[in-house]
């Protein structure tokens, strides 16, 4: 049973106008920032980027996205696992998602567009991308202050550039038996390096602490779950822990869930300054997608952080 908790992980506001690079705000935002991350894996942000016009066009965009027939839906594909569509599968019935891969890149919101409404649907488009866009420039945000606290700044730009996003609507259907609703999803964690979560008016992310506790979320209409996947996890030398979390639905409404998750191409090394005396090299370099393959696998889904027995220095497959 989760505790509804907040209060725990930070809640950091991102709309203070004071908040630039070399000021004090800045300098305790970003300890505050990294200390949910290395604590919980996660932290709350307040973020008025995206405004309340676009924030209730995209629930309607999800609303219209889900209205269609699952045979169109289900062209949503994609060579990624968990990229593309999934729905109707026995073990998870609540839950239903697609994915826009590159989705700040209008060309491929405007492809997906196409796939969905052959006939066009020109608004649907717009404002995938626009929020898509809005919650990117506060990913930028988050991730400079993440190179920043480590003292990693120079690598911020070919990060910036190794760097795509996945907007992924979710939904979440009312249970029918308590069963169900507790078990919406089971609890995992992201193997991206960041993912950012914002849900409509009904609750139900819950996430487990280091002392095994699992507590919950009641959210503000503007605020964004900023959570650490297992490429940020690797990347850190293990000073980032990933989030393990889950979805328990207790609404007798609909939940959907925005996600934009980053994801790195390439190779994604430790940086050398993440090695130290007191932080010994944990990880080889990692190919990103590659380890959502293995996650994937019968064998890679066997494991609490998929990034540990992927590319850990003791328990590598690579």
């Amino acid at each position: 049973m989760a505790s509804l908790i907040s209060a725990v992980v930070p809640v950091i506001d991102f709309n203070n106008k004071d908040l630039k690079q070399g000021t004090s705000a800045w300098d305790s935002t970003m300890k505050q920032m990294c200390h949910g991350l290395e604590e919980f894996g996660c932290f709350i942000a307040l973020y008025a980027g995206v405004p309340p016009e676009l924030d209730d066009a995209i629930f309607k965009a999800a609303d219209e996205l889900f209205d269609l027939p699952t045979e169109i839906k289900s062209q949503n594909v994609n060579d990624k696992p968990y990229h593309g569509y999934v729905g109707q599968v026995s073990i998870i019935p609540l839950h239903e998602g697609l994915g826009i891969d590159n989705a700040t890149d209008p060309e491929e919101v405007g492809k997906f567009t196409k796939l969905m409404w052959p006939h066009g649907n020109d608004h649907f488009g717009e404002v995938a991308y626009s929020y898509s866009t809005k919650v990117a420039e506060l990913d930028h945000m988050v991730v400079r202050m993440i190179f920043e606290n480590y003292g990693v700044e120079k690598h911020y730009d070919s990060h910036v550039a190794s760097k795509s996003y996945l907007l992924r609507f979710l939904k979440y259907r009312a249970p029918e038996t308590i069963d169900q609703g507790d078990n919406a999803i089971p609890r995992h964690t992201d193997k991206t390096f960041l993912s950012i979560l914002h849900q409509n008016r009904i609750n139900g992310l819950e996430i487990k602490t280091k002392e095994g506790e699992w507590i919950g979320f009641d959210l503000p209409p503007n605020a964004f779950v900023v959570m650490a996947g297992d490429a940020i996890m690797g990347w850190s030398n293990d000073r980032i822990r990933s989030c393990d979390h889950r979805v328990a639905m207790k609404a007798s409404t609909t939940r959907y869930t925005l996600g934009l998750f980053s994801f790195l191409s390439g190779i994604v090394q430790v940086p050398q300054e993440l090695v130290d005396e007191n932080h010994p090299l944990k990880y080889k370099p990692f190919d990103n997608v590659a380890m959502i393959h293995f996650y994937a696998s019968d064998e890679g889904r066997k494991h609490e952080y998929t990034v540990k027995a992927y590319c850990g220095i003791e328990t590598s497959v690579v």
